[in-house]
């Protein structure tokens, strides 16, 4: 399997096309569009022009609040060319009982393109069904593929490489990263294992349909409950809260249950002595991850929250 840069990128074209999850693009598709967000990058650090997308306008919805996610579309958008029309549940219709059908086929006569930060990712499933113009998620409760992508190209740029790495995620099985960081990995040929208490496993459909791609890029798939063995000669260590947005109420519960999956420097001992922290942020100090450990040398979670804005003006770039 080729990894990073693709040498014949004109058989990559995403025009037009949705980015809803990992699983859903091809291996070839995801180093692409890594290799466009690092030479994006270099043009934007350069002071080189990219207004790609002049006259061009996203929509983004959001049912979700966020920090990373709309600055990074909103000034990506502007850095292209183009503009950002930020739209919550109190500004569209939406939110007072129009469908998701109505709503997508109005949207879609307006703008260019749709990123939808919401809980449901049937929301997101239904909003492509129905919108003639490309819908990008940039959050559901089950896949966070945009975040997954500027993960992919932080781990590139301190590694030199992805295939052949290992990945290990710390914490809740059972979320948004965990389950696009298993579609990522196994897409680029990494190795991903995660550790999860019991009852908190990761979808066991998307592992089946990961199992799938991994046979085929060499890449392995490791679940457990131990976190020590899970995180044994790890390249790229990862972890998320113990309690993710929705679920607050079982906040005290999970504190209990999650504390021995505590991403610290005793846990962090047995991975690979080079390793690196990602984060999606925002962080708990003190609960999922220690300060001395995302705040000391093997942290790469600010070059990781920088990289939203790359990944996404790639995906942005070749989608509009």
């Amino acid at each position: 399997m080729t990894d990073l840069l693709l040498k014949n990128k004109k058989n990559v074209n995403l025009k037009g096309k949705d980015f809803l999850t990992l699983a859903e693009l091809s291996s070839e598709e995801i180093l692409f569009l890594l290799d466009e967000a690092n030479q994006l990058k270099q043009m934007q650090k350069s002071g080189i022009p990219h207004p790609y997308l002049n006259g061009k306008v996203l929509g983004m919805i959001f049912e979700k609040s966020s920090t990373r996610t709309r600055v990074s579309f909103e000034v990506g958008m502007y850095q292209l060319g183009g503009q950002a029309l930020f739209l919550s549940n109190k500004d569209i219709q939406l939110g007072r009982g129009e469908t998701i059908h109505d709503t997508a086929k109005v949207l879609s006569r307006y703008v260019d393109g749709l990123m939808i930060r919401t809980f449901s990712h049937l929301t997101v499933e239904e909003f492509a069904e129905h919108a003639t113009v490309p819908v990008i998620n940039g959050l559901t409760d089950l896949h966070h593929p945009t975040q997954v992508m500027a993960d992919l190209q932080t781990i590139y740029e301190h590694k030199g490489k992805l295939q052949g790495l290992k990945m290990c995620f710390i914490g809740d099985g059972n979320n948004n990263m965990t389950h696009s960081l298993i579609e990522g990995a196994v897409k680029v040929g990494m190795d991903i294992a995660v550790a999860s208490p019991e009852g908190y496993m990761p979808n066991k459909e998307i592992v089946k349909s990961a199992q799938a791609v991994a046979n085929y890029t060499g890449a392995t798939i490791q679940i457990g409950v131990d976190p020590v063995e899970i995180i044994q000669d790890a390249d790229v260590v990862v972890t998320d809260v113990f309690t993710s947005m929705g679920l607050e109420d079982e906040a005290e519960e999970r504190l209990k249950i999650f504390a021995p999956y505590q991403v610290n420097e005793e846990l962090c001992n047995y991975a690979k002595e080079d390793y690196i922290f990602l984060h999606c942020l925002p962080a708990h100090r003190e609960e999922e991850v220690t300060s001395s450990i995302i705040d000391g040398p093997h942290s790469v979670v600010f070059d990781e929250a920088e990289n939203r804005l790359h990944a996404q003006k790639a995906i942005l770039k070749n989608l509009l």
